[in-house]
């Protein structure tokens, strides 16, 4: 027999990308039946960070009392880093080496798109040599999973996002004030929707309600005012809108680089620096001047939530589900099995070979929110936004242009496209003559 087949088997975890509530129930789970199932087991600190560089010192050997209680804290006792090695074939063979210094068998890596690729390069690289099992999270549950399972995270990443808005709604009743809260959700807004729905914010806005259009900076505004204005109608000077940060990304960049009322940054080649613009700010700023103009006072707050979220301690789905993930990735790898994404559902291991999620651009795809179904058609049901029957009766429609300070056929034409699906403002055969014109010349 050699040495190696007597030598204990290593199974090796590290964390990748933003951090995620959860994060060390999956470090606990693998760690317990790793060390259950006759292997040893060791933590490697701050992603690939070190690893990219072929450095193997910056790790722990975790042992079961380590890990037995650290599933109830938020954050990641191995730490986490965004360096992604699959973008440079030094970076990866840097890595390779530094694990096969470590004499690693097995690897599980925990993280969002970037850390995936990276799983699924070493994956095939060392074609077996490190069987690799990768465990999706993000708070965003904008991942395709399986039975529309929620990525862990999402749940708790709720359920604090819910608890900060309710204490808001109060808040803003009890100071007559509007509070534009812009919550995480770069690619999907799950997040915003489920915070708004639970909580029973007055709106909430995401980019998927607009579905594949490029949607107009002033129809956000004019969603947003308009609301205003229609709570004012029902007594209520007070309110809570919930926007989704990926809608930002929707929106021409033009438009908002030539707004008046919009400062942005630009690159050294005059692109515009998404990751700047502050949602929230931009929207109170445009929307509370269109009601000064017309003489309406309103005080409107911006917050931004999403890091206050990311490393809150997991509420107990969490701790059940990535118990269940991180069992399950140890025991897809002892099976014979490598080079998968680990998922559950209604307790299920299900695996998904990184090939059939991940496109050659990288990146898993996109699950966005389904606006055609009912869930969200509930949502809508329970905002307080402009419908199609608020233009029924005219003597409606009167009443919210009197209250909006504006004559009812202002109104009508400002505001009406916001009952289409989805609400784009049409463009009037004078301004598309003009950009018939503009792009003949």
């Amino acid at each position: 027999m050699s040495e190696d087949h007597y030598r204990k088997k290593t199974l090796a975890i590290l964390v990748g990308g933003g951090p995620a509530p959860g994060i060390n129930g999956v470090i606990r789970s693998v760690t317990i039946e790793a060390i259950n199932s006759g292997l040893n087991v060791i933590g490697i600190y701050d992603g690939f960070s070190y690893l990219s560089k072929g450095d193997s010192s910056h790790v722990t050997e975790l042992r079961i009392d380590d890990v037995s209680r650290i599933h109830f804290d938020g954050g990641s006792i191995l730490h986490t880093s965004r360096v992604n090695p699959a973008k440079s074939k030094e970076m990866l063979d840097a890595t390779i080496k530094a694990l096969t210094q470590l004499s690693v068998d097995y690897l599980v890596t925990i993280g969002g798109d970037d850390t995936a690729t990276s799983a699924l390069r070493i994956d095939s690289l060392t074609k077996g040599q490190i069987q690799v099992a990768h465990v999706p999270k993000t708070i965003d549950n904008d991942l395709p999973l399986p039975g529309n399972m929620p990525t862990f995270g999402y749940q708790t990443a709720r359920d604090f996002g819910f608890h900060i808005v309710q204490s808001l709604m109060v808040d803003a009743s009890t100071t007559n004030r509007w509070y534009y809260v812009v919550t995480m959700g770069r690619k999907a807004g799950h997040l915003a929707l489920g915070i708004g729905k639970a909580a029973g914010a007055t709106l909430t806005i995401i980019g998927e309600e607009f579905r594949d259009t490029t949607v107009s900076f002033e129809t956000i505004c004019d969603i947003l005012e308009a609301s205003i204005i229609k709570r004012m109608s029902q007594g209520n000077s007070y309110g809570v809108a919930i926007l989704a940060e990926g809608i930002i990304t929707r929106i021409d960049p033009e438009e908002l680089k030539n707004h008046p009322y919009v400062n942005l940054e630009t690159d050294l080649h005059g692109h515009i620096r998404l990751s700047e613009i502050d949602l929230g700010r931009i929207t109170k700023d445009e929307v509370r001047r269109r009601l000064r103009e017309r003489g309406i006072n309103t005080t409107i707050v911006n917050k931004d939530i999403g890091y206050e979220l990311r490393c809150a301690s997991p509420i107990p789905y969490d701790c059940e589900y990535t118990q269940d993930l991180g069992y399950a990735a140890v025991r897809y790898l002892l099976t014979g099995n490598t080079g998968a994404i680990v998922t559950v559902d209604k307790g299920q291991l299900i695996p998904i070979k990184f090939e059939d999620i991940i496109g050659k651009d990288g990146k898993i795809a996109t699950r966005e929110v389904d606006v055609d179904s009912d869930s969200y058609q509930v949502a809508r049901k329970y905002m307080i936004r402009l419908e199609k029957n608020d233009f029924d009766e005219l003597k409606n429609v009167a009443r919210l242009a009197l209250i909006g300070n504006m004559s009812t056929e202002e109104f009508v034409e400002k505001y009406k496209y916001l009952v289409n699906d989805p609400p784009v403002k049409p463009v009037k055969a004078k301004e598309t003559a003009k950009v018939k014109a503009e792009k003949k010349n």
